[in-house]
């Protein structure tokens, strides 16, 4: 279904605030993911309390990353034409700024772990001229189709649509209580650095 939108601005308040924290969801999950990874680690080398420390850093870092990942995705999602309506728009905007973070944080994992391919995937890549420019087009190919085709649905059908709606307001509601850590993790920080 198209909707106008010509007499509107292209994003509400409470539009730009539902984006926001879509956008920010993501890097909190993958920061609670590495600061649960590392916490023992750090704990063994100094103590609890520095752990919680590095995890606070990391939080309120976290959040300035937020604000800049949703200033691109809210600048790129004036792209979209105007004939969609608002919630089609951030749907879409949200939607490729999650799978964009899903893509680097199998990136990252993929470093972190170590990780190698499978020999039988060497070999496949030793017989080819070029296999860099084989990879290169493989995960370009992967990234842009599982990029666009949620966008395709989110555009075509009304049910995909509402579904993403409903996935995107129940997230919302998660990433509400992870700002409340934010918020903890900036006290936690300015008392650290009050007391010295």
């Amino acid at each position: 279904m198209v909707t106008s939108n010509t007499n509107n601005k292209f994003y509400s308040r409470q539009g730009l605030w539902s984006l926001f924290l879509i956008c920010a969801l993501p890097l909190h999950i993958w920061t609670f993911i590495l600061a649960f990874r590392d916490f023992s680690w750090v704990t063994e080398r100094t103590n609890s309390w520095d752990a919680v420390a590095v995890i606070c850093y990391g939080l309120v870092f976290t959040f300035c990353e937020s604000l800049v990942v949703f200033a691109t995705a809210a600048f790129l999602g004036m792209l979209i034409s105007r004939k969609w309506s608002e919630g089609r728009r951030i749907a879409i905007s949200g939607m490729l700024t999650i799978i964009l973070s899903l893509w680097a944080m199998a990136n990252h994992l993929y470093f972190l772990n170590n990780s190698s391919l499978p020999a039988y995937a060497f070999a496949f890549l030793i017989e080819l001229d070029h296999p860099l420019r084989f990879l290169y087009a493989f995960f370009f190919l992967a990234v842009t189709t599982s990029s666009l085709l949620p966008v395709y649905f989110i555009l075509k059908f009304e049910t995909f649509f509402q579904a993403i709606q409903t996935i995107n307001e129940r997230l919302s509601l998660l990433m509400n209580i992870y700002l409340v850590f934010d918020l903890a993790a900036l006290v936690i920080i300015l008392i650290r650095n009050i007391r010295g």
